[in-house]
């Protein structure tokens, strides 16, 4: 029996694993869950798995009978019969050293996956990472501890997946391209000179994937595929001018791996996070999934496009921050989050995205990071400047 955390259990990345989890409940146990604001959605996990060991970021006493009327230093552990509540920023990574899993699966949403991450990889747990920006803003850290501990990085984001599934069995070295497909999100086929007027609701409209709205957005930008042009870099090793980006509305081929014989290898199947999710768990096996499959004869066309960079300048972005990776992947990502947040809100413009992580990135250039704590004050920092020009 293997024991599994899931943090960020209640966003659309933590219901899609227990889903998974509840079907094999005789080969995982579930030991630890946590949650940004969540509390109701979290104690009803909490109650269907078993789980004792929760941790929230934002306080919710009121929904766990002991904890009426108590006051509760922010980041204290305490007993809650039946449960045990670890509370605020740090919650999900004591939540870790507390519950001491096999798996960490990481569908925490933003920069604040990166700490739990960390804490996982030191750990030796088996990290099945779907939060992109702990790799993003800090995969030199990520990487190097993973190397002293020997713990094991699977990818849940469908697209790594996908280049993992196909490196199975081959050597790395012979690697010619990754190809990363991207749908090209509601707008690919929208006029750049109308972004301005682009509503909330139109760039929450994903045309194949159901996701959280931060991914959401970032997909409309295409900042999601710079994200994980990045994220590619550091879980595979390959320089990035061998990571490319072809746009796939169909979203039916995840990935691709081109090797230097030019065979390429490609992984297909139905837009269901629940598959990288099971294999992250079950590898190098699979898992038995009862979906619906990907039927071959209704498939229709495939269709493949060059991604218009001009269009979407987050892509060049990302490549040009990479030119420090310590330093301006970290910038873009806290400044992009921000600006998003902005937008969802109502107080900037969908064509400002962009424009106002730039910015950022633009006023921070040169910062200095030496340790994980340097990166998160350089996050903090990045934060409050993207939230002066959202004003």
């Amino acid at each position: 029996m293997k024991t599994v955390a899931v943090l960020g259990s209640t966003g659309s990345i933590g219901r899609s694993a227990l889903d998974v989890l509840s079907r094999h409940t005789g080969e995982f146990t579930v030991v630890g869950l946590s949650a940004g604001s969540n509390a109701g959605l979290l104690k009803q996990q909490a109650d269907r798995f078993n789980v004792k060991l929760l941790a929230l970021e934002k306080k919710g006493t009121d929904l766990f009978s002991d904890a009426k009327n108590k006051s509760v230093p922010f980041s204290e552990k305490i007993n809650l019969s039946p449960f045990s509540v670890m509370w605020g920023g740090d919650g999900a990574t004591e939540l870790i050293k507390a519950s001491k899993p096999d798996f960490v699966i990481n569908g925490i949403s933003g920069a604040a996956g990166f700490l739990p991450s960390l804490e996982a990889i030191r750990q030796g747990a088996v990290l099945a990472l779907a939060n992109k920006e702990s790799l993003v803003i800090g995969g030199a850290f990520i990487t190097e501890e993973a190397a002293l501990t020997g713990a094991r990085i699977v990818p849940v984001d469908s697209e790594h997946s996908a280049i993992f599934q196909c490196l199975a069995g081959e050597d790395r070295n012979e690697i010619s391209r990754i190809i990363l497909t991207a749908s090209g999100g509601p707008f690919r086929t929208r006029p750049k000179e109308t972004f301005s007027s682009v509503t909330r609701e139109e760039a929450l409209n994903h045309p194949t994937w159901s996701m959280g709205k931060r991914i959401t957005i970032d997909s409309a930008t295409m900042m999601n595929k710079g994200l994980e042009i990045i994220e590619a870099h550091w879980l595979f090793g390959v320089p990035l001018p061998l990571i490319e980006v072809v746009v796939h509305p169909q979203s039916i081929i995840h990935s691709m791996v081109e090797f230097h014989d030019m065979s390429i290898k490609a992984q297909m199947g139905i837009p269901d996070m629940r598959i990288p999710i099971a294999y992250a768990l079950s590898w190098p096996g699979r898992m038995n999934l009862p979906l619906k499959p990907l039927e071959m004869k209704d498939m229709g066309k495939l269709e493949f496009f060059d991604p218009d960079e001009e269009k979407f300048p987050a892509l060049k972005l990302a490549r040009s921050a990479m030119e420090d990776p310590k330093v301006l992947p970290c910038i873009m990502n806290a400044a992009d989050e921000k600006a998003v947040e902005g937008f969802l809100k109502g107080r900037i413009r969908f064509d400002q995205i962009i424009d106002i992580t730039t910015k950022v990135m633009d006023k921070l250039a040169g910062s200095r990071v030496d340790s994980p704590a340097d990166l998160l004050e350089l996050d903090t920092k990045s934060r409050y400047i993207a939230e002066t020009l959202l004003s």
